[in-house]
């Protein structure tokens, strides 16, 4: 076996040779959950202590999975139990997230449920009880992020999006074209999926068993949403802007972005530079890119000759991203340096809003993303605002109150979100400030 030639990978080892992993709680076992289970069994100085699922036998069955054998896994309905279990080398499994939140042998929890309220309450009662958070829920994240980085902040721990996931791999480009002087002009992803804006569960149930996924979460794929959720979430840490309603999106290829997400008046699609968008050209997926340039000809001049394009714009690529195989090391780097992988503006610039898949009449509750109702479509905030746009994160649960096309937006004229939901609650909060701020 070689030696470790990552620092974190040095430090994890110590930490697993003096029998002190960092213990890591996990909230929801579905896909990504399930990956992450088995993930943590082969990664050194990291250590699964509990799993929080609605359906405690699925998460068992995951568990299963990953190697640990029943004996290993007992239920768990109290803090102090799940704290019993951990102490004997056991997994817990609970059905509550709070019970899990407030268990003393957790360092950080991994929230992989995909519910804007579930992970909002999650995170907020890990952060009171001290916890680090990584949120690989990023409809969350781009609902209420900023406040809950905020809360972090103020009781000392981390709060971070999660690695391998689409909009922390960009981050990583962008954050190294800056490192080197480059002027970033546009990143984002290619897209995984055919688009199909109507997709519907019922069509894609057959795709969803043959590659093991639930078919809501194939079709949050497939209709563009995850898309739009991902390019907002990477708007709000970075300022980069969608650069017109739902982006571009253009069929470009790996070689073609860096003559295409350009400005007009060089021959590409953007009004601006500083955007975030997508494509679904042949070459790109399942990585991400970031188109940068520089004023200089001499580095102009070297990075043609060192073969990263034609000039004057040139494409930084991550040919890949391992979604939950990664995230653990974003509980790592948490726990071991205080450090976020990932983290959102204090002020958005970019906002998720809802469009109605189908006709909506008055009256209708609406149901989840990836299913029937409604699907999701990246704006600048300032258009959402102006729009009065009801946000993709507080559209779960929300009542229709007039009669709604379908492609048209859902807006607080038409829908009424769920004031029951802590999400809409603090949603509310923080659209108030906004109003003020913006009002100086």
């Amino acid at each position: 076996m070689i030696a470790g030639v990552s620092p974190l990978v040095s430090e994890l080892k110590a930490r697993a040779e003096a029998g002190r992993p960092v213990t890591i709680g996990l909230a929801g076992c579905g896909q990504m959950g399930t990956d992450i289970m088995v993930q943590l069994n082969r990664m050194p100085g990291l250590k699964l202590g509990a799993v929080a699922e609605m359906r405690p036998p699925q998460a068992r069955a995951a568990a299963a999975l990953a190697g640990f054998t029943e004996e290993r896994t007992v239920y768990a309905d109290t803090p102090a139990a799940i704290d019993a279990a951990i102490e004997k080398g056991h997994i817990a499994i609970t059905s509550d997230p709070a019970v899990l939140a407030k268990s003393g042998r957790i360092d950080v929890v991994i929230d992989a449920t995909g519910n804007p309220n579930t992970g909002t309450q999650f995170a907020l009662e890990s952060i009171a009880s001290g916890k680090h958070v990584v949120m690989l829920n990023v409809e969350a994240d781009i609902t209420i992020g900023r406040h809950l980085h905020q809360a972090a902040k103020a009781a000392g721990v981390v709060y971070t999006g999660a690695a391998g996931d689409e909009p922390a791999a960009t981050l990583e480009l962008i954050g190294f074209a800056q490192s080197i002087g480059l002027e970033v002009v546009c990143a984002g992803k290619g897209k995984n999926n055919p688009l199909k804006w109507d997709a519907v569960p019922a069509d894609y149930e057959a795709e969803a068993k043959a590659r093991n996924m639930n078919a809501r979460m194939l079709v949050e794929f497939v209709d563009g949403s995850k898309t739009m959720v991902e390019m907002v979430a990477i708007a709000n840490c970075t300022g980069l802007v969608p650069d017109v309603p739902g982006m571009h999106g253009p069929a470009a290829t790996r070689d073609e972005l860096a003559s295409v997400l350009i400005p007009k008046a060089d021959g590409g699609v953007l009004s601006r530079k500083g955007c975030v968008d997508y494509s679904i050209g042949k070459g790109v997926a399942p990585g991400v890119f970031c188109i940068v340039t520089t004023d200089h000809p001499r580095l102009q001049e070297r990075l043609i000759d060192l073969k990263v394009g034609k000039g004057p714009y040139f494409t930084l690529t991550r040919p890949y991203h391992l979604t939950s195989l990664e995230v653990p090391l974003s509980a790592a780097r948490a726990v071991l340096h205080g450090q976020a992988d990932m983290v959102p503006l204090e002020h958005p610039v970019a906002e998720c809003v809802t469009l109605a898949k189908r006709d909506l009449a008055p009256g209708e509750i609406l149901g989840r993303i990836g299913e029937i109702d409604y699907r999701a479509w990246a704006m600048t905030h300032a258009e959402a605002r102006n729009a009065n746009a009801v946000p993709l994160g507080l559209a779960q649960g929300a009542k229709v109150v007039k009669a709604v096309k379908a492609g048209e937006r859902l807006t607080y004229d038409n829908c009424v979100p769920d004031e029951s939901l802590l999400v809409t609650q603090i949603r509310r909060r923080l659209d108030q400030a906004d109003s003020r701020f913006h009002a100086l």
